[in-house]
């Protein structure tokens, strides 16, 4: 049996998964160590991937060579683009995926990469010497070696399942709980602390009522997630909508006696943006119904995710209240809902390349850190992994920042403010989002995964192409001109003003209710032109040049704070002798020890004086 690795993921979740798969695809012989083989990249909860945010991660995964994308792609079921209503900072692509099937192709991926080795069994211990990890121990008593480990534990680290006044361990329905990390770490001296998550039942589509429900179709022409040539979809499952009622409270209202949630059972925080059904009735008291997702997981399963009725009251409540829900008065419960607590790490503990402070070669990522969702974690996991593989063979640390990813905006706020529940990704809580599109994350972020080995020579070829042809095309719109005669007609339809004086199409382009798809019929001229470019190539024209001016402040604004970014604090620098600087200030600075100013700067606790009086002290 092969017992040296330069890397060992523990964990074969999307953070795992992820992170296994760079380690290796960068030149790392990985191994991969998870305790069931048969639910590698499992789809705990929800089968969907994006959205809101989490679309643009999956994206940026995907440009700097990871493989969340294109796994999404191959076994989506539903594509729709979030927020088309809104600017393009905020569309969000989200698709339905077929759960068995994403697990099947993440697999087949890794097990493809002659560099990923698999072993499946439980490890209970990490060996470390002297503040270094240089291997793992499993419950036989097997020891692997390693110049990285990364630890992806998910929701197994002492897990514990509630359903009703019913618990017992485990890191998902019919998995055990993993044990032996918590106790060690925290004997090396981590904090940890507890969280929460649930997950609603699953249901029976053939019990089911689809025509008391609105039903809910994927986008007409449907896009995808990858930069690559994976097709997007010819054929989609619908989803649909139904509601809960006064009468479905009132059943769920009848159990709470026997919730684990109010009776103070579960310690940890649970997700304040994914509230259990329970907690929604609870403290949204004033209103009278809330929206239910009926969601396919799969082409030919007929089990259904039940999505907004996440839930760990007892499972007789549980299907009583179903079925007082429209098109659920027959319904037939597969498995019952659930919440589980288990054991994390507050990220604070991490420095920027998510490799622990307190062990050198350690990395964590995902749920272990405080985050939930899928792409929070395969991000993580993406970016473990690469600096897993870059500490093992003695190369620079690979760090995104905030103006760059949204990768780096999640890690900067782990890293930065840590997090007292479950971490979740919006676009509010980046500064810069007009400059972090959904449709230019591989413009941002693949030369960087090109340089570092990941993204293929293709990848880099195919964006190059891509900004030349988006620039190509501007400077050529700019130069071709209409006359008034020939589209004042067409402009009056298009409920535009019209001209007075030829104008470039460039012009034209930038108003406000005026998009490609309307000049490329104006004229003939127009029409060959615009033919001449791919898709993707005039959806990026069209945003450069209507946000123009927006791009140009924010890149200003990212330019005026880079030069904090750059200003590095010296790794031991004692804060505690700045006594102009408060206490609380001090100690904030002292536990987290930032690398950077303007990571300081981010701290929860520390003023703009406090950063003032600390520039000062080192030089500037």
């Amino acid at each position: 049996m092969y017992k040296n690795y330069d890397v060992i993921v523990v964990g074969a979740g999307h953070a795992g998964c992820e992170a296994a798969h760079a380690a290796a695809k960068m030149g790392s012989k990985v191994l991969l160590i998870t305790m069931n083989m048969n639910t590698i990249a499992q789809m705990s909860c929800n089968p969907a991937m994006g959205g809101v945010a989490k679309g643009q991660i999956v994206r940026e995964i995907d440009a700097l060579g990871g493989m969340s994308g294109i796994i999404s792609d191959k076994t989506m079921i539903q594509f729709r683009m979030l927020n088309r209503s809104k600017g393009p900072a905020m569309w969000s692509p989200r698709c339905q995926s077929d759960r068995m099937r994403f697990a099947e192709e993440w697999r087949m991926a890794l097990e493809q990469n002659l560099n990923v080795d698999f072993w499946q069994e439980m490890v209970s211990e990490l060996i470390v010497e002297d503040d270094k990890v240089i291997g793992v121990k499993t419950q036989l008593g097997v020891e692997f070696n390693a110049k990285s480990v990364v630890l992806t534990n998910g929701t197994f680290l002492n897990g514990l399942i509630h359903i009703g006044e019913k618990n017992f361990g485990g890191g998902r329905t019919a998995e055990g709980k993993a044990t032996g990390i918590t106790e060690q770490l925290i004997s090396l001296g981590f904090e940890a602390g507890r969280m929460k998550t649930g997950t609603p039942p699953r249901v029976d589509a053939r019990s089911l009522d689809f025509s008391k429900m609105e039903e809910q179709k994927g986008d007409e022409n449907p896009s995808k997630f990858s930069y690559t040539d994976t097709q997007p979809l010819t054929t989609q499952r619908s989803c649909w909508i139904t509601y809960t009622n006064q009468e479905v409270h009132d059943v769920l209202k009848t159990g709470f006696d026997k919730s684990p949630m109010f009776a103070g059972r579960i310690k940890g925080l649970g997700p304040r943006y994914c509230p259990s059904v329970e907690d929604k009735i609870n403290r949204f008291a004033d209103k009278d119904r809330h929206q239910i997702f009926v969601e396919p997981e799969g082409w030919n399963t007929v089990e259904v995710y039940v999505n907004g009725f996440s839930t760990s009251l007892p499972e007789d409540v549980q299907y009583e209240a179903l079925k007082k829900i429209p098109g659920f008065e027959n319904v037939k419960m597969f498995r019952p809902g659930y919440a589980i607590e288990y054991d994390f790490f507050p990220p604070t503990q991490l420095k920027a390349t998510l490799e622990t402070k307190l062990i050198s070669n350690l990395f964590f990522a995902g749920q272990i850190n405080g985050t939930t969702g899928y792409e929070e974690a395969a991000c993580q996991g993406l970016m473990a992994g690469i600096n897993a593989h870059q500490k093992a063979s003695k190369l620079p640390d690979f760090v995104l920042n905030r103006s760059q990813a949204y990768i780096g905006v999640l890690i900067d706020d782990l890293i930065s403010k840590g997090t007292d529940e479950p971490y979740r990704m919006f676009t509010s809580r980046a500064e810069y989002r007009t400059l972090l599109r959904q449709d230019n994350a591989d413009v941002r972020l693949t030369a960087r995964g090109h340089l570092i080995g990941l993204a293929s020579d293709e990848r880099l070829i195919n964006v190059q192409r891509k900004i030349s042809k988006t620039n190509e095309l501007i400077e050529e719109i700019k130069i071709v001109k209409v006359n008034p005669i020939d589209v004042n007609e067409k402009l009056e339809s298009f409920g535009t003003a019209i001209l007075r004086e030829r104008v470039s199409v460039w012009n034209l382009l930038r108003r406000p209710n005026i998009e490609i798809s309307h000049l490329r019929t104006l004229t003939e001229e127009t029409e060959i032109l615009f033919s001449k470019y791919a898709d993707e190539v005039l959806e990026q024209a069209e945003i450069n040049v209507k946000y123009e001016s927006y791009i140009e402040k924010e890149q200003l604004m990212v330019n005026k704070l880079q030069r904090l970014e750059n200003l590095n604090i010296p790794t031991e620098f004692d804060y505690m002798k700045l006594k102009t600087i408060s206490i609380e200030g001090r100690q904030k600075l002292t536990k987290i020890r930032p690398q950077t100013i303007g990571q300081a700067s981010r701290i929860s606790g520390v003023s703009v004086s406090d950063i003032s009086v600390l520039m000062v002290y080192i030089g500037r």
